[in-house]
């Protein structure tokens, strides 16, 4: 069975299912350059034809705001997954009728920064990684 690649369709035939309809533009490929060429999406690469009709690889080009934002939602989301127990911690603690951990400026400082942290990807700044929410000083030593 014999390989075809049509610039024209940016499709492959064989010679087997497509004896008769093969596109004019049609060129024989290697068995070798099938298998390369049809890994391509697996491999984060793309085919285009060459100056002459014939199927090359070119690199995905990764669009670098895209990255960048799932970057800062990442680093959002693990900001408040952190401080999820020192909330859930200082509201049992309210519960039971005990004193808190947190002093209630603490604790305002805390939703707000969390408040800061859920509403930064519709920021003005975003993704801008040096405009990020800033944690209260404290909070660090409470993590």
């Amino acid at each position: 069975m014999l390989i075809f690649y049509a610039q024209s369709t940016g499709g492959f035939y064989n010679s087997i299912d497509h004896a008769d309809s093969l596109p004019e533009d049609a060129i024989r490929i290697s068995d070798e350059e099938y298998r390369a060429l049809f890994a391509a999406p697996f491999l984060n690469q793309r085919i285009e034809s060459d100056g002459k009709g014939r199927p090359v690889l070119l690199e995905l080009s990764v669009n670098e705001l895209s990255v960048r934002m799932a970057s800062e939602k990442s680093w959002r989301d693990a900001s408040l997954a952190a401080t999820d127990r020192l909330i859930a911690r200082d509201r049992d603690e309210m519960d039971d009728g005990g004193g808190t951990t947190l002093d209630q400026t603490q604790y305002t400082q805390l939703q707000a920064y969390r408040r800061a942290l859920r509403d930064w990807p519709q920021d003005e700044h975003f993704p801008a990684a040096e405009y990020r929410p800033v944690a209260p000083s404290w909070l660090a030593g409470h993590l």
